[in-house]
């Protein structure tokens, strides 16, 4: 008889992911983006306190002094299972969020206690995301021509048919003139690249690469999920301002190193749990029914290769029973 599998750990992180969700959907499209951010911070850090693990968030709301809650360095969990490293996004796309744009959501990452790449002053990187049928396929020391054209070779596509995702910011301008020349189709964003991560890896989205300059954080992030969606994320540090390039001097980080996704995100056992806020191009966002409301997540653990879709349905007089969040 085989071995009962370990606990799946990103079951419990969607009801954290859930509750953040639902926190701050009550501010999508008001144009507050700070207060429809606080609400996910507060639910999120209040069910990851229920969480069977021994955490220390990596990957948070910034440092100490900035941010009083899921900071940097702050331990999270209930103290108990397994020592993890966790990366959180309590609202990735705040903006979207503020201004009801599609694909923003709410993510919790963990990995293995020193797994997850630390990126300390490191702000942006460039990177290379693509799904598992260009797993090993892409170099991101490769042409973009190059990459794109190995890409459509793999899912069988002509090099037309292919969507590239990338942020709509000056930084990214040779890159997104580099794509349309190789006869690829762009598709701009302006903010929150890990859903369109996430969409490179998943059946039917149209999405098919991810490329540009981006926040370092969200390519840690999406290096967790790529381990159970079985995709690749490649990158390299690229700091945007002489003061980044030097705090990154200063702390000995070679910024020509290519980072691999074992390399942002080490081992064989990691977590992911994202639940859409607003109406995305896979996960949909909160609705609110007579008596509650509908989430719709997305949980991975690399282990086992898993990836599951949860709807889920909440009952506001229920929650409110349980939870401090004020979700009505």
């Amino acid at each position: 008889m085989s071995e009962a599998p370990d606990r799946n750990l990103a079951l419990e992180l969607v009801r954290a992911t859930e509750a953040a969700a639902l926190a701050a959907a009550r501010w999508v499209g008001r144009g507050q983006k700070e207060e429809g951010d606080g609400a996910a911070v507060d639910a999120l850090r209040l069910l990851l306190g229920t969480v069977r693990m021994n955490g220390i968030v990596v990957i948070g709301e910034g440092e100490k002094d900035e941010a009083p809650m899921l900071y940097n360095g702050e331990v999270v969990g209930n103290g108990s299972g397994p020592l993890v490293d966790v990366a959180v996004d309590p609202v990735e796309g705040t903006n979207l969020l503020a201004k009801g744009l599609p694909n923003s959501i709410s993510v919790v990452a963990i990995a293995p206690r020193g797994a997850l790449f630390d990126p300390g002053p490191a702000f942006y990187m460039d990177k290379l995301v693509v799904g598992p049928e260009a797993l090993g396929k892409v170099d991101i020391d490769a042409t973009t021509a190059d990459n794109l054209a190995a890409v459509a070779a793999a899912k069988g596509l002509d090099v037309s048919e292919v969507t590239v995702v990338i942020l709509d910011r000056p930084r990214n301008k040779a890159t997104i003139q580099a794509i349309r020349e190789a006869g690829a189709r762009v598709r701009l964003i302006s903010d929150g690249d890990v859903a369109p991560s996430l969409m490179t890896a998943l059946p039917g989205t149209g999405i098919d690469v991810v490329m540009g300059i981006g926040g370092t954080p969200e390519g840690v992030i999406t290096a967790c999920a790529m381990h159970g969606l079985g995709g690749e994320i490649q990158a390299r540090l690229a700091p945007q301002s002489d003061g980044e390039r030097q705090r990154l001097a200063e702390a000995g980080i070679d910024i020509g190193r290519k980072l691999t996704l074992a390399d942002l995100a080490a081992g064989d056992e990691h977590f992911f749990a994202a639940t859409g806020i607003t109406q995305g191009d896979f996960l949909r966002g909160v609705r609110y029914t007579a008596t509650g409301a509908v989430t719709h997540s997305l949980v991975t653990r690399s282990r086992s290769g898993t990836w599951r879709t949860i709807e889920a349905f909440h009952r506001w007089d229920k929650l409110m029973e349980i939870s401090k969040v004020e979700y009505a």
